[in-house]
């Protein structure tokens, strides 16, 4: 792997990783409800995610997945009516946004956010074909490949504690107003609206390795 090669791939996943989609939106709404730094228990778990595609994509299993259509279907739709009902939740919630129906008045805890956000990434086709698709194309076949992987993998596993910082950053801004009903109320239905825009996004992913 030469210098340039990585430079490409280090643009490139970090225009993914910036990308709002199903993990950045969830981060949102967790620093909406549990604030700036306990969001990175949600933040953790999209990296522990991504850990294990990429030890998947390393042994080739995540290539099987994606060539099963059953199994690439079941995955994507499990993420969509996870995010759907979390969702929901929020929009039903009376608190902040992400509050746990079943206990109102209360934030997501570090352990919950972490595991919902471990949920969603593992159910998000467009991170299992990044992994699948666009990974492989900057391994050079002539060099130490398990090498060349661990290298990838921490630096986006760096790029997503970044980009979603500043993703969690930007829903913690708004916890100075959540002293105001009205403002509740309307950050609960637009988080809920996030997560439910995120689960139609996972929606319209389709398989395209074959």
């Amino acid at each position: 792997m030469n210098w340039h090669t990585y430079l490409i791939f280090f643009v490139t996943t970090a225009v993914v990783c910036l990308t709002p989609g199903p993990a950045a939106l969830l981060i949102v709404t967790q620093g909406i409800s549990n604030g700036y730094r306990r969001s990175y228990w949600a933040i953790a778990g999209i990296a522990l995610a991504n850990a294990v595609y990429f030890a998947l994509s390393a042994t080739g299993v995540a290539a099987l997945i994606v060539a099963s259509g059953t199994l690439f279907s079941a995955i994507k739709w499990a993420g969509v009516a996870y995010l759907f009902y979390l969702g929901i939740a929020a929009m039903r919630s009376k608190a902040s946004a992400l509050t746990v129906s079943a206990n109102p008045g209360h934030a997501v805890s570090g352990p919950r956010a972490f595991w919902q956000a471990v949920v969603v990434e593992l159910s998000n086709p467009k991170a299992l074909l990044y992994f699948v698709a666009l990974l492989p194309q900057f391994v050079d076949p002539g060099q130490s490949v398990g090498l060349q992987m661990l290298v990838f993998g921490a630096t986006t596993i760096a790029l997503d504690l970044m980009s979603y910082s500043l993703y969690a950053w930007l829903g913690s801004t708004t916890q100075r107003f959540t002293a105001n009903a009205r403002f509740v109320k309307t950050s609960n239905r637009a988080s809920g609206g996030l997560l439910m825009i995120a689960g139609a996004m996972m929606a319209t992913v389709k398989r395209t390795i074959h």
